[in-house]
């Protein structure tokens, strides 16, 4: 599958590029537009993508959880989705940081940021860096998630 300009350092594949872009009120940069295509996308692509993709409603409840994730965090899609992320599934997010951006992009409704971010995970704490991205058409944040150790 060709690869296309990255979100954040992510890569998306063709499918999932965006049919237009946009500009986020944080960032002067354009952004992709992912979400015409991503929210269609069935399991088994989204399990093929090199990095971790969370779908959250707007109250956090996971709804999509890929299988990339799954080997980061190690816990399976099975005891995440119907979670809230922030309360149940990695209360380590939060705080400002992390759940303050959500809070107030999905508030806003519009969001899009990068940061770095320390999963103290038990069995395999990782440094990442995190993409939120909101879509208010849909009312769905997407959360990407790459370890650092993995980016080039």
């Amino acid at each position: 599958m060709p690869r296309v300009p990255s979100v954040g350092g992510l890569e998306f594949p063709a499918t999932i590029y965006p049919l237009e872009n946009r500009v986020s009120s944080d960032s002067a940069a354009p952004i992709p537009f992912i979400f015409q295509t991503i929210d269609s996308i069935g399991e088994k692509e989204l399990d093929s993508l090199p990095y971790g993709v969370i779908q959250l409603d707007a109250q956090g409840t996971v709804l999509r959880y890929n299988a990339y994730e799954e080997g980061l965090s190690g816990l399976t899609r099975q005891k995440v989705v119907g979670k809230n992320f922030f309360k149940q599934i990695a209360p380590c997010t939060d705080m400002q940081e992390f759940y303050g951006r959500f809070r107030e992009g999905v508030a806003a409704g519009e969001l899009h940021c990068t940061f770095r971010y320390h999963f103290g995970f038990k069995r395999n704490p990782r440094d990442v860096t995190v993409t939120l991205l909101y879509n208010a058409r849909e009312k769905r944040t997407w959360v990407l998630v790459q370890p650092i150790d993995s980016q080039t």
